[in-house]
Parts: structure tokens; C-alpha cells; sequence
């Protein structure tokens, strides 16, 4: 794989996290939508991974006091299993544990067992379900929290799952 570099999200990335959007998911999110989350939304924060000026992976978060609510993590398929995701959401905890978020939490499809597994790894736990928060599959979102003081698997060198990158 050829060097991947990891920084924040411009606006000029919109079209490609879109691109991203569309393909990873079943209800993407608009452009519009991705635009305002990196030009206008003083809440967002975003990242990309990037491989030879291509967008092959992102990850979002919303700031909230001293919490983050991770709101997307996708990574191009073609591209998975070769720790991306990992990359992408290590970057994102370290980065806002800096900036001090003590807490974090995301959805993540009851069906997506790649996705949990990856969120596991990195300290997250199930704490709750929100009933049919995915309209258009009418599929239950598993509540996942991680918090300051907990300590992910991937700290204490457990094994990369087989599917590495998962798509909320």
C-alpha cells in the first residue's frame, strides 16, 4: 500500500467524503449536508485518510462539552481490511482527548459486526439501543460509549479482527 496520510477534513474534501458517503452507505448523507458539516457546523470535526490524492477513508465527530458523538467512519471498499478504519479512529480519540473529550459515543447497525468489532477494540461498549434509528432497513442502532480511563484492546495488543473496517 502505497503511504496513506491522515489530517483534517477541508472543504474542498466534501465531494470526495461524499463520494465516500454514497458508496458505504444506505442512506448517505447530501452533499449539502457534508458541506455544511466541514464549512459551517462549529461543532464538527472531521478527518480523512488519504492514498495518492484519493479520499479513501473519513471519520467525524461532534463536539459537546466534554463529550464526542462520532457521527460517520467509512472506508472505501477496495480499500478495508488494511487497518485504515483503525488508523482513522485512532487518530480521531487522540486528537479530541487532547482537545478534552473525556467521552465518546456513536450508533452503529445492530448488523454490523465488522463495525462493532472495530469499535470494540477501541474500548467502546454497548449501552443501549435506539429502536429503528436506520429508516430505511427499519434496523435498531446499537448505542456504543467509550470513556476517559478505558483501555481499548488495541492498547494492550490484542489481534486485528479479520474484518478490520466497518461502516456504521
Amino acid at each position: 500500500m502505497d503511504e496513506m496520510i491522515i489530517r483534517q477534513a477541508a472543504p474542498e474534501d466534501a465531494d470526495g467524503i461524499y463520494e465516500l458517503e454514497r458508496l458505504c452507505f444506505p442512506d448517505p448523507w447530501s452533499l449539502d449536508s457534508v458541506r455544511y458539516e466541514l464549512e459551517e457546523n462549529p461543532l464538527a470535526f472531521y478527518l480523512v485518510a488519504e492514498i495518492d490524492g484519493q479520499i479513501v477513508g473519513y471519520a467525524g465527530i461532534w463536539w459537546i462539552d466534554d463529550e464526542g458523538h462520532i457521527t460517520n467512519v467509512a472506508v472505501r471498499p477496495g480499500f478495508r481490511n488494511r487497518r485504515i478504519g483503525s488508523q482513522i479512529i485512532e487518530a480521531l480519540l487522540e486528537h479530541t482527548a487532547e482537545q478534552g473529550i473525556r467521552a465518546w459515543t456513536l450508533e452503529v447497525r445492530e448488523s454490523n459486526d465488522a463495525g462493532r468489532a472495530l469499535y470494540e477494540k477501541f474500548g467502546f461498549a454497548v449501552e443501549g439501543v435506539r429502536k429503528g434509528y436506520y429508516k430505511h432497513e427499519k434496523e435498531d442502532a446499537l448505542i456504543m460509549w467509550r470513556r476517559e480511563g478505558t483501555v481499548p484492546a488495541a492498547s494492550i495488543g490484542a489481534k486485528d479482527s479479520a474484518y478490520d473496517e466497518g461502516n456504521q
